[in-house]
């Protein structure tokens, strides 16, 4: 009979389940009071359509038998053979089906991260279709080779404890390219946010959440989520501390918004490093991330002249990138021994190799077949809105609704 651990992962799942409502909060905040609820909309059709998807056919792409480390095979289709026994490929504490649930929330997560990078600017039914088939083409083959069993990355020793490469590098880049191909909006320099009130509680409520997700990857309450469960709330303070400074120096004054932001890019950072990394290092990614993102949120970004709304790239694109590559220097198997000796830890070069090839693979897959369905879906139902509907609000036009009277 399942205890402690199904309780505990019950309670992971419904966390990472909050972090998507949380997303529509802090994305809702930093867009214009007439894109509101066109933003909203993102993440609550992605739990929508994503959840659909993975019961029918993405959790056994993801999870299923190995087809040459590629992708699943069907063992899973349509939930056949996904109930209450455990499945000891991934855990032999928790019911197969709870582990599915889990995995769940992070599929529907990862599409409504993308989306900050093209809001304010998509049409709502060729978002329908382009997450539907970004999901089956890029996230689910991803998320086999990082941690589905055969996974290509998995078996070349690459880690990714809880979803840096799978969920914030995946979400970043390809937020980035369908931007690129939707094109800058019209007042891309006016990107004032509306209500930092709403970004600032979705910032909180998305921290609460993050507990879930990066401390149930554990898939059992032991030593390892502990580890988890410290370094990525000291990640998070140590980013948020670093962002502030940097904002006060450059602009005489800490911003409230910025102290949020850099929560958010630590928690990203130490994504796939909390269950590798002791507490030490968790300051260091912290401190780091903080310092990467603002850079690439406030400069690269003008420098390049990319439109991403947002700033998924320049949050979880970089906060990802960062974050993988720093497991591969400070990941201890002092922490946990089914991990590895990082850089700093006595394992020379070797981690660090392979997580700069986990990365580029991420980034080159992501890329090329993104911008694959990003031009299809163009092709049969143009993506970007009128410059009518852009200039009187996505909110009005698409959705018949008003966030404020």
């Amino acid at each position: 009979m399942f205890t402690v651990d199904s309780v505990f992962m019950f309670f992971c799942a419904l966390l990472v389940l909050l972090m998507t409502p949380a997303l529509a909060l802090f994305y809702g905040g930093l867009v214009r009071s007439k894109n509101v609820l066109s933003t909203t909309m993102h993440s609550y059709t992605s739990i929508a359509v994503v959840s659909i998807q993975w019961v029918l056919v993405g959790y056994t792409l993801a999870f299923g038998s190995s087809f040459h480390g590629l992708l699943g095979g069907l063992d899973f289709l349509g939930m056949q053979d996904v109930g209450f026994k455990a499945n000891d490929d991934y855990s032999s504490t928790i019911p197969h089906s709870m582990f599915m649930m889990f995995q769940m929330m992070f599929a529907i997560l990862t599409p409504a991260v993308m989306a900050g990078a093209f809001a304010e600017r998509m049409k709502f039914g060729p978002f329908l279709i382009f997450i539907l088939l970004w999901t089956t083409f890029v996230y689910d083959p991803l998320a086999h080779w990082v941690w589905g069993v055969g996974g290509w990355l998995r078996e070349l020793g690459a880690l990714d404890f809880a979803g840096g490469t799978v969920v914030h590098i995946a979400s970043g880049v390809s937020g980035l390219i369908v931007s690129i191909v939707l094109g800058k909006r019209l007042q891309s320099k006016e990107n004032t946010p509306h209500h930092i009130p709403l970004t600032i509680l979705g910032a909180g409520l998305l921290w609460f959440g993050w507990f879930g997700f990066n401390v149930g990857s554990a898939l059992s309450l032991n030593g390892v989520a502990m580890n988890a469960f410290v370094t990525t709330m000291i990640a998070a303070t140590s980013s948020s501390l670093s962002w502030m400074l940097y904002d006060w120096v450059k602009h005489k004054k800490p911003t409230v918004l910025g102290a949020a932001t850099g929560i958010i890019a630590g928690l990203v950072a130490i994504t796939p490093a909390c269950g590798f990394v002791n507490v030490l290092s968790s300051i260091a990614i912290g401190l780091i991330s903080g310092i990467i993102c603002n850079f690439a949120v406030s400069k690269l970004k003008e420098k390049l002249k990319y439109d991403d709304t947002l700033d998924a790239f320049g949050l979880h694109g970089f906060g990802g990138i960062w974050g993988a590559l720093a497991t591969g220097i400070f990941a201890s198997k002092d922490v946990n021994e089914a991990g590895a000796n990082g850089l700093l830890f006595g394992g020379g070069f070797e981690l660090l190799f392979k997580q700069m090839i986990a990365v580029t693979a991420t980034i080159i897959f992501c890329s090329i077949l993104t911008f694959i369905i990003a031009k299809f879906v163009n092709k049969v139902v143009p993506m970007r809105v009128c410059e009518k509907t852009e200039e009187l609000g996505l909110d009005l036009v698409l959705h018949g609704e008003k966030a404020y009277n």
